[in-house]
């Protein structure tokens, strides 16, 4: 009760004058003088608690560091961008081409970068290989060993070729052993290519969707499913080709353009292979401006000065005798 009474006569002190309600406030642009003889009351420390200030922190003279921090993902994409960098690749191209390498882990990039490069890839060839199949760099270490072991053990690759079959098809890199690598094994000697090992580029293609289709075109021209899939066998590089692109195309030119029979075809399956423009029509141009008419291994297979050479051996001399080392190229001049 004592703290009450004077705490309430305190500020009932006679020589403080509050101003009266009609009172004018005094200007807020000047300062108000107080008089000397004023004194404000000090509050009992019994009834109010002071606030405690906040503590000063220790004088510092190094500047605060505004890296991120070593694990943050900003950190680790610089990381990545560097690292791509150092072994020679465009890290904002690879972005264009590949998306998902920017959630890509750094380690998991590095083990597959070491785990290919321990094949004595050049950083060159390297980048070919990326460049060709960016989806590489985003897989991991362990998705690509079994690759490896499938090549060697069940395709039959010599280990002294892994490196180039890898080189001419880096996309088996990221074919998946159990859905896509072995199945198309199993189709490829179902047909009979014994060598698969060195057609190995095909492992990678779709069954359903690439191998067959192609095969059944070629029953739709006309040859039978065992005459399609001799010459598949004969050439297994027939399913790398385009229908659209390549078989139609040269197709529609040998049928109508150098009127010859299908039946040709099963015997040089090959001719699906030659340019159309700088090897097949040229030379087969210029049998018809000659008269002369070669079979097509002959037309296409042969080296351009021998191509020539034997265009003028047909037309400059009487036919070959059987015994006669020019009689393989069957050469029948035409009664144009």
């Amino acid at each position: 009760m004592q703290d009450s009474h004077t705490l309430c006569s305190t500020f009932s002190h006679p020589k403080l004058h509050f101003p009266s309600a009609h009172h004018d406030f005094p200007s807020l642009s000047r300062p108000r003088k107080l008089n000397s003889h004023v004194h404000f009351p000090s509050l009992s420390t019994k009834t109010i608690t002071p606030i405690p200030s906040p503590p000063i922190p220790p004088k510092t003279t190094q500047t605060p560091s505004i890296s991120p921090p070593p694990n943050s993902p900003h950190s680790e994409f610089q990381e990545k961008m560097l690292y791509l960098d150092s072994i020679g690749v465009d890290f904002f191209s690879l972005i264009n081409d590949h998306p998902p390498i920017v959630s890509a882990s750094l380690n998991d990039i590095k083990s597959t970068v070491d785990l290919i490069t321990s094949l004595d890839f050049a950083a060159a060839e390297f980048r070919r290989i990326v460049s060709m199949c960016p989806e590489i760099l985003t897989s991991r270490a362990s998705d690509i060993l079994p690759v490896f072991t499938f090549l060697l053990r069940e395709a039959k690759v010599n280990g002294s070729d892994l490196k180039r079959v890898i080189s001419r098809r880096p996309r088996l890199l990221v074919s998946a052993v159990k859905t896509r690598l072995r199945p198309t094994l199993y189709f490829l000697q179902s047909m009979g290519i014994a060598e698969v090992n060195k057609h190995t580029y095909l492992l990678s293609c779709s069954v359903e969707d690439k191998l067959i289709p192609r095969l059944q075109y070629f029953q739709k021209i006309g040859f039978s499913k065992r005459e399609a899939t001799a010459m598949f066998r004969r050439f297994p590089q027939l399913f790398n080709y385009s229908v659209k692109d390549n078989y139609e195309r040269k197709l529609n030119y040998f049928v109508v353009g150098m009127g010859r029979d299908l039946k040709e075809l099963k015997e040089f399956p090959q001719y699906f292979s030659f340019s159309l423009e700088n090897r097949i029509k040229p030379r087969h141009q210029a049998c018809v401006d000659k008269g002369v008419c070669f079979p097509l291994n002959v037309l296409l297979k042969t080296s351009e000065a021998q191509f020539h050479r034997r265009l003028d051996v047909c037309c400059n001399s009487s036919m070959p005798l059987t015994k006669s080392p020019l009689s393989p190229i069957k050469c029948r001049i035409d009664s144009m």
